[in-house]
């Protein structure tokens, strides 16, 4: 039992940024003196809801991304908003059941249920302060929940976007990332990633899918291969077929699921990435370029955008354009702090926290 109170923690297993965020946030949290749970959103949706959400995001993703990308533009709607919040309203009975009478604050990472403690909110039920931790840097209306107390944002641009959305309680902070993920100190550092993971010489450049293997990574790595300008590093994620697919290339080194994402990183000398989630800001966190290439539908080429207009991971939107953006990157290094001298999210959450009375 820690001395400053409780702090519910709401995520969801859709991808691994949102749990990615919601751990980092929970071991700054427990450094801070706050007890903590966490809970998966999915499981807190009545009957089969929560594997509708997850399983319907991988399908549409992998067998039909027009679909997905037309549904996240249908999102943006009121008329299909107001269905969105009926199919959180079952978990509204289940969220407030977290809450402890040591309760300080309700922190969420996904935005339906950022949603759902809105409206918990507007409604007098939830007598603490929830906040919404923005995941990524690109701000779909979904993640504007009204009634939340505070919305964290990565960028001033993400900020601002959230603001026109309505968001209040707007801050900019710092990404809650695992602090191994640091530049590498020297060569011999470098070399040894390399030999952790039988890597060969030469420019390497990882080709990251996210948890799920999303995406066009099998052409990604056929088109840095072709350049010969660096060797493609495929981390096919929980994605067994892709990596058994990409396996009989010469030109291609396939791994399955990483554990250890800060050395593999260290490793090599740019990331391309697809979906501008949590594998991006690790990217910059260590130090190497990054690129935006054959991004996935929704969300991803929404993140491309903010992150292209951000000036923090440039998105190279045709196969012409891949070869002049590796000549010009590799090799290059990120010296400067892209997030500059932001807060700490867990220290504006202690804040709200502390000017809050004990939950009922």
């Amino acid at each position: 039992m820690r001395g400053n109170g409780h702090v519910v923690v709401v995520s969801a297993s859709v991808g691994a940024g949102h749990d990615g965020a919601a751990r980092e946030l929970v071991r700054r949290l427990h450094a801070h003196g706050y007890d903590t749970d966490t809970y998966d959103f999915c499981r807190l949706l009545p009957a089969r809801s929560g594997d509708l959400v997850r399983n319907g995001y991988r399908w549409q993703l992998r067998r039909a991304p027009r679909s997905y990308q037309w549904l996240i533009g249908a999102l943006e709607h009121p008329w299909l908003s107001a269905g969105t919040a009926a199919l959180t309203a079952g978990a509204d009975r289940r969220l407030l059941r977290t809450v402890r009478s040591d309760t300080v604050a309700v922190l969420s990472t996904y935005p339906l249920a950022s949603l759902a403690l809105g409206r918990l909110r507007r409604r007098g039920l939830l007598g603490v302060p929830a906040v919404t931790y923005l995941t990524d840097l690109s701000v779909h209306p979904q993640w504007v929940g009204a009634g939340v107390d505070a919305h964290l944002a990565l960028h001033e641009s993400t900020a601002e976007a959230a603001r026109l959305l309505g968001a209040t309680g707007v801050r900019v902070v710092r990404p809650a990332m695992d602090p191994r993920f640091r530049p590498a100190t020297g060569p011999d550092e470098v070399a040894a990633a390399r030999r952790r993971f039988g890597l060969p010489a030469g420019r390497l450049a990882l080709v990251v899918t996210g948890s799920l293997g999303l995406g066009e990574p099998a052409g990604t790595a056929a088109d840095v291969a072709a350049t010969g300008l660096a060797t493609p590093v495929v981390a096919c994620g929980r994605h067994p077929a892709l990596r058994r697919r990409l396996a009989d290339r010469p030109d291609v080194v396939a791994l399955d699921w990483v554990d250890d994402m800060p050395t593999l990183l260290r490793a090599c000398d740019i990331v391309i990435q697809n979906a501008g989630g949590l594998s991006s800001l690790e990217a910059l966190a260590t130090g190497i370029p990054a690129i935006t290439y054959r991004c996935i539908p929704g969300h991803g080429r929404a993140n491309a955008r903010a992150l292209d207009r951000a000036g923090l991971i440039p998105w190279v939107t045709t196969p012409d354009g891949l070869a002049p953006a590796l000549a010009y990157h590799l090799g290059r290094r990120v010296d400067r702090d892209p997030f500059g001298p932001a807060p700490d999210p867990v220290d504006l959450l202690a804040g709200l926290a502390g000017a809050a009375p004990a939950a009922a």
